[in-house]
């Protein structure tokens, strides 16, 4: 990783993309190695929690305090469907468009900008920027 020198000449491009691959293969290697290392320690934090888990329930109650910590156990819920066309239709039919979050989906936004340019939604902000994308040489 000491191929970048403090110069003040910049490096040609070509050693530059030498040097980010070799980076980015660097990063991709530390990454592997530490999440196989952390699979197991991982496992056994979560039969620990389940075994917190177990307990409170057992106990009957959602919230514990011990010389170590205090425990809180909550019910997290979760909501999804399996048919959007209707979930779609019965927003409109109640006015509930806030079941959905405050995120716009980017890639159906992109097409319909270009499927409609003179229409554009009001409030709608736009930030483009460059990205770098390097592979190996084929």
């Amino acid at each position: 990783m000491d191929d970048i020198e403090n110069t003040e000449a910049p490096l040609p491009l070509d050693k530059l993309v030498r040097i980010y691959r070799k980076m980015r293969d660097h990063i991709q290697k530390m990454e592997r190695d530490h999440e196989a290392a952390l699979l197991p320690i991982k496992e056994q934090h979560e039969a620990v929690k389940q075994a917190i888990k177990d307990q409170m329930l057992t106990l009957g109650t959602t919230s514990v305090r011990t010389p170590n910590g205090t425990v809180t156990l909550s019910t997290m819920r979760r909501y999804s469907t399996n048919d959007w066309d209707s979930f779609k239709t019965f927003m409109v039919e109640n006015e509930a468009i806030d079941l959905l979050e405050h995120r716009i989906s980017q890639t159906n936004m992109r097409r319909w900008l270009e499927e409609n340019p003179g229409l554009v939604p009001p409030g709608l902000n736009s930030n483009a920027e460059y990205s770098v994308s390097v592979r190996k040489p084929s």
